[in-house]
């Protein structure tokens, strides 16, 4: 497969993971990483996945710029698109077939800041508020009434 961004080879690279194994493949020159449909969001919080994303991201900040691109699988046109938990991050996605990270955008993708994690458990609680279940453990919420 060529890579979407420089057209070099991409190398296959396989992750162990605790469900199995998992296939992706990074570009030998400017080291863009494809995901098939998936595999980031399976790979983001695997240890395993930390030394996938070596490239310099500057050079990947480079080849981020660079957005009319086509999927190395079907040739289709793909969509450049923020992350939706993160959205400074930006990478290409083919609806079909998966997305591509420019080199330093997947370690961004695995780190999560602080905001972004208070963030989920502000949305996890609201909608366990709203479900009547509490998957949020048990928050505490000071709501002003005395008990005992």
């Amino acid at each position: 497969m060529l890579c979407p961004k420089c057209h070099s080879v991409m190398q296959e690279h396989k992750v162990l993971t605790q469900s199995g194994e998992v296939a992706i493949d990074k570009c030998e020159r400017c080291a863009g990483l494809w995901f098939d449909l998936g595999e980031a969001d399976k790979l983001k919080y695997e240890w395993t996945s930390v030394t996938l994303d070596d490239g310099d991201e500057n050079i990947g900040k480079i080849y981020n710029e660079i957005t009319n691109i086509h999927c190395p699988r079907c040739m289709k046109p793909m969509e450049s698109v923020n992350d939706t938990k993160q959205a400074h991050i930006r990478y290409e996605v083919c609806e079909e077939h998966g997305v591509f990270m420019d080199a330093g955008e997947f370690s961004d993708f695995r780190e999560i800041t602080l905001k972004e994690a208070f963030d989920h458990i502000l949305d996890v609680y609201r909608n366990s508020n709203k479900s009547g279940s509490s998957d949020a453990g048990d928050l505490p919420i000071d709501d002003g009434s005395k008990t005992g």
